[in-house]
């Protein structure tokens, strides 16, 4: 990365992100198990592969409301493959909600998600996390370009 698009010190912070990249793929492959499928015939492979999807979108749809909840409700941040596996294990509930009425649907979620932000926090630690730094790293920014409008004022 040229240092006339990001200061050296700017992409220490970032960089660990590209973790968090490596836990959804891991999560698509390990916990979705989207690299040993068993089918050998197009359509219960594409069957397959769709629900799986599905599961990636309803996961990835829920996850910044989850995520949002669980930092102003506890401080806590999400565990993505937490996420993954709890959805995972109440999938069959999900394709019943799906196929009753939009209300059971709309409850099933709700009960869901109030479930999920029980279990799906990632677990407490010493050290920052990524996510920590970042937002730490954003407030100072605020807080020097508010200084700098006000001495420019």
């Amino acid at each position: 990365m040229p240092h006339t698009i990001w200061q050296t010190a700017t992409i220490q912070k970032v960089y660990p992100i590209r973790w968090q990249v490596e836990l959804i793929f891991k999560s698509w492959k390990s916990y979705l198990h989207l690299a040993s499928i068993k089918t050998k015939k197009v359509n219960p492979t594409l069957c397959y592969l769709y629900g799986r999807m599905l599961l990636v979108l309803l996961n990835y749809a829920l996850c910044p409301q989850l995520r949002a909840t669980l930092w102003a409700k506890k401080h806590r941040e999400l565990s993505v493959l937490k996420l993954v596996r709890y959805f995972q294990a109440v999938a069959d509930r999900w394709m019943h909600a799906i196929f009753q009425s939009e209300f059971v649907l709309r409850r099933f979620l709700q009960r869901t998600c109030a479930t999920a932000e029980r279990l799906v926090a990632k677990a407490s630690r010493k050290r920052p996390t990524t996510a920590q730094i970042l937002r730490e790293s954003l407030a100072k920014q605020d807080e020097s370009g508010a200084l700098i409008e006000a001495v420019n004022a």
